[in-house]
């Protein structure tokens, strides 16, 4: 299993546990006993040195009075049979040393001062322990016996404490290393269980899976019993997603069809009426312009000013059919891709455009060297339409102007066309592109309101966007950007 490393972690984390609080708890417990085991025979000793001091004064009283220092050397020789002292002595008031007993190979006592007011007192330092003891007689102060003894005995009190403490330890390895064992399959093992199933559920997304629960019930059965039912909803949730996400799709499909044939019906029936349209219409032209030039003189002006009105209309209607193929082009025609120099493709529409008025003044920049891999067909619709705006929408100034441009943004290149003549309001410029959406009247400026309509849809289908710049009276500009 994956998970073994984790589990083997779960075992160990068990029986350190195990270990630590055993193992504290004994250390505890053995600082405990032996301080108090050391205190207990530090006032032990004391209360022996006292006895003995006690003893060492009553014998000593007489040989202080008569001035007897082998009586008082005999007396503190006595000391030898206690393995514990080490030095004793005995002192007159003035502090110097009437007589003296000193262990082989101890160190030389020192005497601290008793004051005048106590008859005892012990000093304590490390495994030593001085005591004073003053010697009366009468009420009054004959001098002061010192003796000094060490706590040697304490020190195989600890090394048996130690041993004691380690065999404890062992003990407790044991029995932490069997608790650990029963942890593993009580507890270690259901967790680590739920862990990998949970994670084959999470990668396989496999929610039929089940946890099997302990035979216990405790608070690991309830939380892989819970695991469980959170599962079944699950399972029960996606499955119910998944039908409504089979179903959904097989709507969206049957309405894609669905639209993509109405689509292709609309477009053919757009088209056909179009196409159907321009026949008639061009007899209509025709049969217009053959009147005004075979029969002008039986027709008076009234009847002239109509046909002129009716050939008018006649070319209106030739250009929103014409538009609107366009536009249906736009969407329907295939795209094939090939260089295309959009700046020689916007000379030969300029040129095109001057040859409908001759006598017309307009000054047009074109930039070379805008190449884009792009349908040519679909790239000549858009920039007529572009170009075609420009030199309508400055018809009305003498110093018609017109530009083709371009700059290189990376692998995009972005084009436009600008122009100084009638501009826009920038606050209806989200209107540009919509079809037939005007922003000036028919009476100053005549158009269907499809051409920006077929552009954006011509770009947008490359990839591409398209966006506009202008203000009233200040001429406007239209930008598209597509892969270079």
């Amino acid at each position: 299993m994956k998970l073994m490393p984790s589990f083997t972690s779960i075992s160990s984390k068990l029986i350190r546990m195990n270990l630590l609080v055993s193992g504290v708890a004994l250390l505890l417990a053995c600082i405990a006993f032996f301080s108090y085991d050391l205190i207990s025979f530090q006032q032990s000793l004391i209360r022996t040195l006292t006895a003995e001091a006690r003893v060492v004064a009553s014998n000593s009283v007489s040989a202080l009075l008569f001035n007897d220092r082998e009586t008082a050397q005999s007396t503190l020789a006595a000391l030898s049979s206690s393995s514990d002292i080490l030095n004793a002595a005995i002192t007159t008031n003035d502090g110097k040393v009437f007589a003296e007993y000193r262990r082989a190979g101890a160190r030389a006592m020192q005497f601290p001062g008793l004051r005048r007011d106590a008859n005892q007192r012990n000093w304590v330092s490390g495994t030593h322990v001085l005591l004073a003891y003053r010697i009366l007689f009468q009420g009054n102060s004959e001098g002061v016996v010192y003796i000094s003894a060490t706590l040697q005995e304490m020190g195989q009190r600890a090394r048996r404490y130690v041993a004691t403490a380690a065999g404890i330890l062992i003990l407790c390895l044991f029995a932490a290393m069997l608790l650990g064992a029963v942890f593993r399959r009580t507890l270690a093992e259901p967790i680590a269980s739920l862990a990998e199933l949970s994670r084959s559920v999470s990668r396989n997304r496999n929610y039929s899976l089940r946890a099997r629960p302990p035979r216990n019930y405790d608070e690991v059965a309830m939380l892989i019993e819970s695991f469980n039912e959170m599962l079944a909803q699950i399972e029960q949730r996606d499955s119910a997603l998944q039908q409504a996400r089979d179903e959904l799709e097989e709507r969206v499909q049957e309405r894609t069809a669905a639209l993509k044939t109405a689509n292709h019906e609309l477009e053919a029936f757009s088209y056909t009426v179009a196409h159907d349209l321009r026949g008639p219409l061009d007899a209509i032209g025709g049969i217009g312009y053959i009147l005004q030039q075979k029969c002008a003189d039986a027709i008076d002006a009234e009847g002239m000013e109509m046909l002129d009105k009716l050939r008018s209309s006649s070319a209106k209607m030739a250009g929103l059919i014409d538009d609107l193929l366009n536009l249906s082009r736009s969407s329907t025609t295939s795209l094939t891709r090939t260089p295309v120099d959009l700046s020689a493709l916007a000379a030969v529409i300029v040129e095109e455009l001057k040859a409908t008025e001759p006598g017309r003044s307009m000054s047009a920049t074109m930039a070379p060297g805008a190449v884009v891999s792009a349908d040519a067909g679909l790239m000549r619709i858009a920039l007529e339409n572009l170009l075609r705006n420009a030199w309508k929408y400055t018809s009305n100034r003498t110093d018609a102007r017109m530009e083709f441009g371009f700059r290189r943004e990376g692998p995009k290149i972005v084009c436009f066309v600008g122009d100084n003549g009638a501009g826009f309001n920038p606050d209806f410029a989200y209107r540009l592109f919509e079809p037939f959406q005007r922003l000036h009247a028919q009476t100053e400026f005549s158009g269907t309101g499809i051409g920006l309509a077929t552009v954006k849809r011509i770009i947008t289908r490359h990839g591409g966007r398209v966006w506009a710049e202008g203000a009233p009276g200040r001429g406007a500009t239209f930008y598209f950007e597509m892969d270079g």
